[in-house]
């Protein structure tokens, strides 16, 4: 990985982390984009989680400040936030726990995070209509349920939100969009459901980074470091200006224009799948091309003996090579350009 790579990596990670169109998707696609599929590539991706952390811990440095006070006893309000996030948090922890290797192993791959995508998408353009005709705004006229914010959620109502985030688990669904919709489902404006979603990442995003972080630990030997500063750095900033950013524009407007945007996105990816521009089951696989010969990226193994050239060790080889020529006397082959 070089630095640059690096970077763009760092900014898809704070963009993607918080608005609801799934950063482990696009990051798994862009590594993918970019022939970047070993090990300490896959540390790296884990790495950056923590410039989206802080970017949270920073701007939302006041109600972490009030969850500290509440565990003293000096703030009421901060306790049942602190509260409420812990409940929320646990169904993933635990699930996660469960069944997180059969996970990687099945569904961290192309075709599934097109699925979720388009699912995801359809989901947002539902759950916009659907809370405009179930909630109305306080002192409405109407009959429909009033909407709540984050110091009036239940703990009934955050588990709700916490159940639901475990969905996100599927690659390409978006952890911020399952809570994000929610926080909707149960009565939240989508602003308020987003901030709460933020703070949720907390716990989540910090758990899963440890422990995927202590599961890697051989990977993170082998991963660049200054790399990995720089990427940090870059999800930092990028996190930072995605949620100053789509909390303003949650305000005023909706989840439809994520929708759509998955959607596209889902379409672009298939059309890049059919087209050779992403593999679906990694590189080491076989290919083919209009029902021609199978390729594969894999170089089979040679076995070395020695011959009769008692210094050089030679692959036996029962036709020539197309590149160097036969090799059974002791010569030096020219490489044929």
């Amino acid at each position: 990985m070089d630095i640059v790579q690096a970077i763009i990596l760092g900014i898809i990670e704070g963009i993607t982390e918080y608005v609801p169109i799934s950063s482990t998707g696009h990051l798994i696609l862009a590594q993918a984009w970019m022939g970047l599929n070993d090990s300490a590539d896959n540390a790296y991706a884990i790495v950056i989680q923590g410039g989206a952390i802080l970017a949270v811990l920073g701007l939302y440095r006041k109600r972490v400040a009030t969850m500290v006070l509440g565990f003293f006893g000096k703030h009421k309000a901060g306790l049942k936030l602190a509260c409420n996030l812990f409940i929320a948090f646990l169904p993933a922890a635990v699930f996660g726990l469960l069944f997180h290797d059969f996970i990687e192993a099945t569904l961290f791959k192309p075709l599934p995070i097109i699925s979720a995508l388009a699912v995801g998408g359809l989901l947002m353009l539902f759950a916009a209509r659907w809370q405009r005709s179930a909630y109305q705004e306080e002192g409405s006229q109407n009959t429909g349920k009033q909407f709540i914010d984050i110091e009036h959620l239940t703990w009934k109502k955050a588990l709700i939100i916490g159940l639901l985030q475990c969905i996100a688990m599927w690659p390409g669904t978006s952890r911020s969009m399952m809570t994000i919709v929610g926080g909707m489902a149960v009565g939240m404006k989508p602003k308020h459901a987003a901030e709460f979603s933020f703070l949720l990442g907390l716990p989540t995003l910090g758990g899963a980074t440890v422990y995927m972080l202590y599961k890697s630990s051989d990977a993170l030997a082998t991963m660049d470091i200054t790399a990995a500063i720089i990427g940090v750095v870059f999800a930092f900033i990028a996190a930072a200006i995605a949620i100053k950013w789509l909390v303003a524009y949650l305000s005023k407007h909706g989840l439809a224009i994520f929708g759509w945007y998955r959607l596209a996105l889902a379409t672009v990816v298939a059309i890049g799948i059919y087209g050779g521009y992403f593999s679906v089951d990694g590189n080491n696989e076989s290919n083919t091309i209009e029902e021609g010969d199978a390729t594969s990226s894999t170089v089979e193994s040679v076995t070395f003996e020695i011959d009769h050239c008692p210094a050089l060790p030679v692959a036996i080889q029962e036709t020539p090579s197309t590149m160097t020529g036969p090799t059974a006397d002791c010569h030096i082959p020219v490489l044929i350009s």
